[in-house]
């Protein structure tokens, strides 16, 4: 990303503030990310963080418990899904529910989906790769965060490496280093 030169900085800050802001609702109006993170922050109301999350918790806790043809199938909702939960934290900067959604996510999958996660062959691999490698990175997000919310994670946490080391992923878990209790 390109940055300003003093001089046009200078020249910038000396434009009258009609023409500021005629310049700045442009460039918002370009960025559509932007846009919806000024959105959240200015436009919507203190709640607007809950009803997001409960919106987000809805969508993890619907598709996956449905009948998947494919464990690939599967996989491609738990990434489809994931996205979003990256996408809400971008806007937002809700690390903590991210995190928390994620948890919510994996132990949806391995809670529900039996038989997609009970055998490691060809194709339940990615699947349960995906599984784990997710699983790992969700506890590194969850140990930046404040020590408080380890306690309100840590339930769920310790749930989802017992049932990841129950599945057909735990030869993989144990190959990233997914610790057996957090």
């Amino acid at each position: 990303m390109p940055t300003l030169t003093p001089d046009l900085r200078k020249a910038l800050l000396a434009l009258p503030q009609k023409e500021k802001d005629q310049l700045l609702s442009r460039l918002v109006a370009q960025d559509a990310v932007l846009m919806e993170q000024l959105s959240f922050r200015l436009l919507e109301g203190e709640d607007a963080l809950e009803d997001r999350r409960l919106r987000l918790r809805t969508q993890v806790d619907d598709p996956v418990r449905g009948y998947h043809q494919t464990p690939n199938d599967l996989l491609v909702v738990v990434r489809q899904l994931q996205a979003r939960l990256a996408y809400h934290t971008r806007i937002t900067g809700d690390a903590f529910g991210e995190v928390e959604l994620t948890l919510r996510l994996l132990l949806n999958v391995l809670r529900h989906q039996p038989e997609a996660v009970s055998r490691l062959h060809g194709p339940t691999q990615p699947l349960l790769q995906h599984l784990a490698r997710r699983t790992h990175e969700a506890l590194k997000q969850a140990a930046k965060l404040h020590e408080d919310y380890a306690v309100e994670l840590a339930p769920a946490a310790n749930e989802l490496l017992q049932l990841l080391y129950a599945s057909a992923a735990a030869p993989l878990a144990r190959e990233l280093g997914v610790p057996l209790q957090w």
